[in-house]
């Protein structure tokens, strides 16, 4: 029997959706996903730094993780299957974006926004900075913003695992493959073609296939613009002692958090040596040069830090506004996009998975109006900007 819909991608986005679809009484049809290494050992979701976060400067993004926060709180009662509990050990620590007096306008200007959205975080200043945080050196900044409740991290690959479990148990069918191309005949796509030589036909696809998301657009006659950006992490181990430490955005970039007994910490290259990317090597460098510099700098404590282990992940980067490009090409009827995250995919993926639901039974959002990540804006050339982008 052909499904009713076949996810490509089965990662957070595409079991997130398959979850949705299955647990929607609205929806009685067949959900088929295909994801080409079931270990998910490359894939976003497993070498994120598994955070989420309400201090966004876009009120879609605010609301997408708002919900993405209640679903975590309420995990049991959502992805439970036959009385296991999943565990994502969700630790609310918040964020902490800091700001010297360059960038004080934005972060107030962001703040507002957030504030009016119902973001439960807070403006300090220095000396408050100081007196919270002792360990933070303060003298160049002029303040910070910090999540009080909400925000945090937690473990993305028992989530990423508990979608799909629960999408499972709900008659979703999951299948090993590769798709390298999309039939299209007019206005529908009529079917996908697998690396086996072998063709399925269906009635919707969802392109949930993150950094091989545009390649698909292309096989199907549509220009995506996401590109595959390396991001790469470091856990490090510091003699200092940081109470409360909540995730830091640092002025420049850099960010770390706790884990563990140590700390994740890392930086997005400057444009100029952040090509499109596919290979998982380190940069090293980057840590050295860069990286190690800024965290000393502000965490004084943090100049005898040690590398642990480090590992690379791709951001599927939006090229036009670091947002994602969410449902159907105003040319294609029945193929939906959830692509260009660019790192905020994983804690969306509920309000996304919700979304993509409501479009493949309602044909339009009826929980969060999340129009304004359509292709519309895309085609006009007309950007969503997000500002905070980590």
């Amino acid at each position: 029997m052909n499904p009713d819909v076949v996810i490509v991608g089965g990662a957070a986005i595409g079991s997130a959706a398959a979850f949705f679809l299955a647990a929607s009484p609205d929806f009685k049809g067949q959900v088929l996903v295909l994801e080409p290494d079931p270990s998910y050992e490359r894939c976003a979701t497993a070498r994120s730094a598994a955070s989420i976060r309400h201090q966004f400067s876009t009120p879609g993004n605010i609301a997408m993780s708002q919900f993405g926060t209640e679903f975590l709180r309420r995990l049991p009662e959502h992805l439970s299957v036959d009385g296991e509990v999943p565990n994502v050990g969700f630790h609310e620590g918040g964020y902490l974006f800091l700001a010297t007096a360059a960038g004080e306008a934005v972060l107030r200007e962001n703040h507002a926004t957030q504030r009016q959205m119902g973001a439960d975080a807070a403006l300090l200043g220095p000396d408050e900075l100081g007196r919270r945080f002792p360990w933070l050196h303060t003298a160049d900044l002029a303040g910070g913003s910090l999540g009080l409740s909400g925000e945090g991290w937690f473990d993305a690959w028992v989530l990423m695992q508990a979608f799909r479990r629960k999408a499972q148990s709900l008659g979703v069918r999951y299948r090993q493959a590769r798709v390298t191309a999309l039939q299209r005949e007019g206005r529908r796509i009529t079917g996908v073609e697998l690396a086996d030589g072998s063709r399925l036909a269906c009635g919707t696809v969802i392109n949930a296939a993150g950094t091989g998301a545009t390649a698909l657009a292309r096989s199907a006659g549509l220009d995506l613009p996401v590109q595959s950006r390396k991001r790469c992490v470091f856990y490090v181990t510091s003699p200092a002692s940081l109470p409360a430490c909540p995730l830091v955005i640092d002025p420049s970039g850099a960010y770390f958090r706790p884990e563990g007994t140590g700390f994740i910490c890392g930086i997005a290259p400057e444009p100029a040596n952040d090509p499109e990317c596919h290979d998982f090597e380190v940069q090293h460098a980057l840590f050295d040069d860069i990286l190690w510099p800024l965290l000393a700098a502000r965490v004084p404590g943090f100049e005898a830090l040690r590398v642990q282990r480090s590992w690379a992940g791709h951001y599927d980067v939006n090229t036009l506004d670091a947002n994602v490009i969410l449902g159907a090409h105003p040319e294609v009827d029945n193929l939906l996009f959830a692509n260009g995250f660019s790192g905020h995919g994983l804690q969306q993926s509920p309000a996304i998975g919700r979304a993509l639901a409501e479009l493949v039974t309602e044909g339009r959002f009826t929980s969060l109006d999340l129009s304004a990540f359509g292709w519309e804006r895309v085609l006009a050339g007309r950007p969503l900007l997000e500002r905070n982008v980590v």
